[in-house]
């Protein structure tokens, strides 16, 4: 499960950032997760509680919460330029079924934003 890994080193970051602002305690994570980056959503929130609750990450405390924001996956057609969800990367246009469209979103793992006092 690679998400332990993702959710280790973002955590670490914020940690790292939040002591940087003079941060005690991190209330809240928010992290941009595309349908097309490859990373599971449940096994990220199975991993952040992982981690709240060892408090193995400095400033990362059990009531810590974690807001994931969902970035559609999208794609156009480099055929007819249909604009479609794929639901892979490999995912035929529904218009003309050219394989291979142009992804324009939906790959992004990122944090967005977190909250702390």
């Amino acid at each position: 499960m690679h998400e332990m890994g993702l959710m280790e080193e973002a955590l670490q970051m914020v940690s790292e950032d939040a002591e940087k602002h003079g941060l005690e305690t991190i209330d809240k994570v928010s992290l941009i997760v595309g349908d097309l980056s490859n990373v599971l959503p449940d096994a990220l929130r199975f991993a952040f509680d992982a981690f709240c609750k060892t408090g193995e990450i400095p400033r990362i405390g059990e009531r810590a919460q974690l807001e994931i924001i969902r970035e559609r996956g999208l794609a156009r057609c480099a055929l007819c330029g249909k604009e479609y969800e794929p639901s892979e990367y490999l995912a035929l246009c529904p218009e003309c079924d050219m394989p291979f469209g142009v992804i324009q979103s939906g790959e992004t793992f990122k944090i967005e934003s977190y909250e702390g006092s």
